[in-house]
């Protein structure tokens, strides 16, 4: 019945659903699908690390060798959405907020360059939780960043309304919830690529 589907996994139309987690390791089946590893075998190559745990460490899950994989973050402006990934493996996506047509998030690869829980824009006048700094080409340092909602001096903060629409002066908005979680997992140097 649906108890033994659960434990063992279910499937529908050949599709692993997503909620379910087989072999224990922090990965759903769907993801473990998505990534090509063993749903049913808590550690694919046998390392002695899950997958899970690999993956969330930067690790290649499918090899034993200690494959250490780049993060990367990539925002599709059109789109309004960033992606997050280690190496060939799309961790997630989030909906966000870029800069408007006056006042663009430039395009190209940057990096990281440094991270801040909340700063200060003297430019707008407001606070941007979360914050960190992208810069390369056509990117100077502590200009553009990658951050929370904005809050006004008030306390204010700007709405969630306004992710999937350009409106920042340049910036890549993110939601609070997904703003923590890209802040915690992004280390100073991973790569930014904006399309």
């Amino acid at each position: 019945g649906i108890i033994v589907a659960l434990l063992i996994g279910w499937t529908s139309g050949g599709v692993v659903h997503a909620e379910v987690d087989t072999d224990r390791d922090g990965l759903s089946d769907g993801e473990e699908q998505r990534f090509g590893t063993d749903p049913a075998i808590a550690d694919t190559d046998g390392d002695s690390y899950s997958d899970g745990v690999e993956i969330r460490n930067g690790y290649d899950p499918k090899d034993s060798r200690p494959a250490k994989l780049s993060k990367r973050i990539e925002v599709d402006r059109k789109a309004q959405k960033l992606r997050y990934a280690v190496g060939p493996y799309v961790l997630g996506e989030h909906r966000v907020s870029t800069g408007k047509r006056s006042t663009p998030t430039p395009k190209g690869t940057f990096r990281i360059a440094s991270k801040k829980d909340r700063a200060w824009s003297s430019r707008a006048q407001l606070w941007m939780p979360k914050w960190m700094n992208f810069t390369g080409s056509g990117a100077p340092p502590g200009l553009y960043g990658i951050h929370e909602l904005p809050e006004w001096r008030s306390g204010k903060k700007e709405g969630e309304n306004h992710l999937g629409v350009p409106v920042s002066g340049g910036c890549i908005r993110l939601g609070v919830g997904p703003a923590q979680s890209i802040y915690a997992w992004a280390d100073v140097g991973t790569t930014v690529v904006v399309r």
